[in-house]
């Protein structure tokens, strides 16, 4: 792992904004397609991330772009963004944009960073990264292409960025917990519990490309192969789809909130996935995806379990790791509780004092540092498109395998 991506915390502690940093710094223009619940959290990234670490160029809010002019204009004003356009190609063709940050629905993502890369345009795309193994191998194909050109583009994989797990990654790759033999991950919600929610955009194939699956398991998918640093060899997987028709969505949605008429229309992804898989080095993993666990408001949790010793993380707990030494005599041994707020944990050492914990938001404003840096020095960011069509490919193998009654599915590699 770069420092200048994922791993590292600030180069010099914490900084002066992004409007103040100083003017030597080269100005990057910024344009955000997008302004919803990503759009949001992109934003607060981008306005806080030259506050904070001391960055090689100095990123410019420049525009953000929405269908409807007068909530785009509104969100721009509220979220920090200097101008606000209605056609993502008007915003893409801005001589004051030089990286576009894509936060839309997954059915416009390969036609948005396509267009970008092929203007010139440095690209960071929400995950997953397309809706179709077949639209991110375009998009991957592409973005090696640009590459070459001197333009980086990353998939927006945000829970790299915990300290804690980049610190779990560390620990891994230090052979701490030797051989690795499970993996186990879960991510569970519980917004689509009530059967009376309506049909938003995230329950249509067309627009989402899959469920629970896309939306939650290709997280756990990229965070699975991260920190193992390896990806998945084959799947074993079940999906089911429990509420098969919603009320049609009136007016519209914002975040994981909406409104549903009279009407039904039919839900055409999944709700819930759970699947089992193999690694190439032998390790084993179970994932489980789902949006119907009641109770459960944002529960991704995960352990690894090696010939010497364990790791696990608690999304609730983001500011905790609990590692197990087994090399360590039994009659003392445990697992023991990591506080991630030290100032050698990955990231931390540009915020708080030791014990003042970080939140959810930080890992956007962790994003865009280590997006600066790759653009500044022509690393490849952390995760690439390559790594998104990764995630894609084991998604797509999950579909395959579910609907073959679980046969296990091999992954291309």
């Amino acid at each position: 792992m770069r420092e200048t991506e994922t791993e590292a915390g600030a180069e010099t502690g914490a900084g002066s904004g992004a409007d103040s940093v100083p003017t030597g710094k080269r100005p990057l223009g910024v344009g955000m397609v997008g302004y919803a619940f990503m759009g949001a959290a992109h934003s607060q990234g981008w306005r806080t991330v030259g506050r904070v670490f001391d960055l090689p160029v100095r990123p410019v809010l420049s525009a953000v772009c929405g269908r409807d002019g007068g909530a785009v204009r509104a969100a721009a004003d509220r979220l920090g963004w200097a101008a606000a356009e209605t056609d993502w190609r008007a915003l893409i063709a801005r001589d004051d944009v030089d990286l576009v940050d894509i936060c839309t629905p997954g059915d416009s993502h390969a036609e948005i960073a396509l267009a970008a890369l092929e203007a010139g345009k440095h690209v960071l795309c929400e995950k997953p990264l397309a809706n179709t193994v077949e639209e991110a191998e375009a998009m991957a194909e592409a973005a090696e292409r640009a590459r070459a050109r001197g333009q980086v583009a990353m998939v927006g994989f945000n829970y790299r960025r915990v300290p804690a797990l980049a610190l779990a990654r560390r620990m891994v790759a230090e052979g701490r917990l030797g051989a690795l033999r499970h993996v186990r991950l879960t991510y569970l919600q519980d917004w689509l519990v009530d059967a009376s929610f309506p049909l938003t955009w995230r329950l249509r194939k067309d627009r989402a490309g899959s469920g629970a699956l896309g939306d939650l398991g290709a997280h756990i998918v990229d965070l699975a192969q991260y920190l193992v640093g390896e990806p998945v060899a084959g799947v074993s997987a079940l999906t089911e789809t429990f509420v098969r028709e919603r009320p049609l969505l009136e007016g519209a949605s914002s975040g994981l909130a909406a409104e549903g008429g009279g009407r039904l229309g039919t839900v055409t992804v999944d709700d819930a996935a759970v699947f089992t898989a193999r690694f190439p080095s032998g390790a084993l993993a179970s994932f489980e995806a789902t949006r119907f666990a009641a109770g459960r408001k944002n529960a991704l949790r995960l352990e690894l379990n090696g010939s010497e010793g364990s790791l696990a993380f608690d999304l609730e707990r983001l500011n905790e790791l609990s590692f197990h030494d087994h090399t360590e005599p039994a009659a003392s041994s445990g697992f023991r509780r990591i506080l991630v707020t030290e100032p050698d944990h990955p990231y931390v050492d540009a915020w708080w004092p030791p014990g003042h914990g970080l939140g959810y938001e930080h890992t956007f404003v962790h994003q865009a540092r280590d997006l600066l840096h790759a653009i500044a020095t022509g690393a490849r960011p952390e995760p690439s498109f390559a790594d998104g069509l990764s995630v894609q490919r084991v998604l797509a193998a999950v579909e395959e395998s579910a609907a073959k009654n679980s046969v296990y599915t091999l992954i291309p590699a």
